[in-house]
């Protein structure tokens, strides 16, 4: 039977905390403020973000066995069954919550989220598309939350480019990289992504400066949280080093997600979100050293 510290590999705990402020952010930006029908929606997130964590872990067991023996499947804590069912009760469950908070317009969001989890994991992960695959992933998960989506589509794309570079630079981290394009292309993304998210169009707050002056603050947070792992990997190529950034590009995410949210006005919001970063950071460290 499967232990509540096999789930919590399984599921890659920690990093569920960079799945609320998705939503988050796209209500956000179209201006939609947390109610009966969206306090829910950062829930549907997270329950589907494991369900994409345990599927993964189903579909590369026989490649996990290799080159992750460490996790749960190859480790013998949990079986391929087990990890299976995770992923689709989880999916099943967040798909459900999605319909009761947000009704039809977010479940038209939810069941193309679920559909592009498991497409990433048992289709597209091992092809030139898998970094696309994740991204929009991503892009859908904001969207899950926004009450209009041309409203909340500047925002949906800047975490797609920050998860199109995170997922990019992810391919090498078992084996490094040959060579400083990948890191060079992450870097970049994740600039952009701080750009757009300091300055990018959004829908104009009542107050305008405070939303910008805290938005763009908390965009310098999320570079100097990802930028300096990504640089070393680049200059380095090391596996080692891949891996710290991609664990910091991950964990960064929720730093783009707070500058998101307030930039558009929820400054509050944004800056609660934002605490959820040193807790990300402690929490992964306490994982990975166990």
């Amino acid at each position: 039977m499967m232990t509540p510290d096999a789930f919590a590999r399984l599921v890659r705990l920690p990093a569920a905390l960079t799945a609320p402020g998705d939503t988050l952010a796209g209500a956000a930006a179209s201006g939609r403020s947390l109610g009966p029908h969206t306090v829910l929606l950062p829930l549907c997130s997270t329950l589907i973000y494991w369900a994409g964590m345990a599927l993964n872990d189903y579909a590369d067991r026989a490649l996990d066995a290799v080159e992750r023996p460490e996790r749960p499947i190859p480790a013998g804590d949990v079986t391929p069954t087990e990890a299976l069912a995770v992923a689709i009760v989880l999916t099943t469950a967040g798909v459900g919550i999605a319909a009761l908070s947000g009704g039809r317009r977010a479940l038209a969001v939810a069941l193309p989220l679920a559909a592009s989890v498991w497409a990433y994991d048992l289709v597209f992960k091992s092809t030139p598309f898998g970094p696309v695959s994740m991204a929009a992933t991503r892009l859908l998960d904001v969207l899950l939350g926004a009450g209009s989506v041309p409203a909340a589509l500047p925002a949906a794309l800047t975490v797609f480019t920050h998860t199109l570079g995170t997922t990019t630079l992810s391919l090498d981290e078992v084996h490094g990289s040959k060579n400083g394009v990948v890191g060079t292309l992450a870097v970049a993304g994740t600039t952009g992504a701080a750009v757009m998210a300091a300055f990018g169009r959004v829908r104009q707050p009542a107050n305008k400066w405070l939303p910008r002056v805290v938005g763009a603050a908390l965009a310098t947070v999320y570079l100097g949280t990802v930028a300096p792992a990504q640089l070393r990997a680049r200059n380095t190529r090391a596996a080692a080093d891949v891996r710290r950034a991609v664990g910091a590009s991950v964990i960064g995410t929720i730093g783009l997600q707070a500058a998101l949210i307030a930039r558009s006005g929820a400054v509050g919001t944004g800056l609660a979100v934002a605490a959820l970063l040193p807790l990300g950071r402690r929490l992964t460290r306490r994982v990975s050293a166990t």
